[in-house]
């Protein structure tokens, strides 16, 4: 008999997110997976109403009175998009497990959360190499604390390394979720 605890199974999902920090690559890696399964890619950034993103372009995190409609936004876009094609892929950094059982519980649906995981050096590397619309690296220190790391073995959570390439994220992804491939994405 076996010690080793077992992964809980989850419902199969039509909403995949891309979790993670600022720069962990959630927009790069939510587009390569949206093509890969032929899904409509909603990068979150774009559902912020337009105070929270001042409150990021001055250097003020947001708070989670500032979220809740925001993750109310995705969620919607997210939900009509899956109801259309079938699945749906989208980024947002769902820091707090809160967040993330918020946009489970407004989807009325199994989410896929894919965490991009990272180290804060690394992370601080990758922004210190771009320039974001409205995330300045002021801001990296409030998204680590802010940070609740998902646990795989409570939440419908796949971990991968923001270390792999994006092309392996995607297939260790695509491979996890056996279900989507039966998906009649093309009509």
């Amino acid at each position: 008999m076996s010690t080793v605890p077992s992964q809980p199974q989850f419902e199969p999902t039509r909403i995949i997110i891309v979790m993670g920090v600022s720069s962990s690559g959630k927009s790069t890696v939510g587009a390569a997976l949206g093509r890969a399964l032929h899904a409509p890619f909603l990068d979150g950034d774009r559902y912020h109403p337009e105070a929270n993103v001042e409150k990021m372009r001055a250097g003020t995190p947001l708070t989670d009175e500032d979220r809740w409609p925001w993750l109310t936004a995705l969620t919607s876009a997210l939900k009509d998009a899956a109801s259309k094609k079938s699945v749906a892929v989208g980024a947002c950094s769902a820091l707090k497990k809160a967040y993330r059982d918020f946009i489970t519980a407004e989807a009325g649906e199994p989410v896929l959360f894919v965490y991009l995981d990272g180290s804060k050096e690394v992370i601080a590397k990758r922004m210190a190499k771009r320039n974001h619309e409205y995330m300045p690296t002021s801001l990296l220190d409030s998204q680590f604390a802010t940070l609740e790391v998902p646990d795989d073995t409570t939440e419908h959570v796949l971990k991968v390394p923001v270390t792999d390439s994006v092309d392996k994220i995607v297939r260790t992804v695509v491979a996890d979720q056996k279900h989507l491939r039966a998906f009649k994405r093309w009509q």
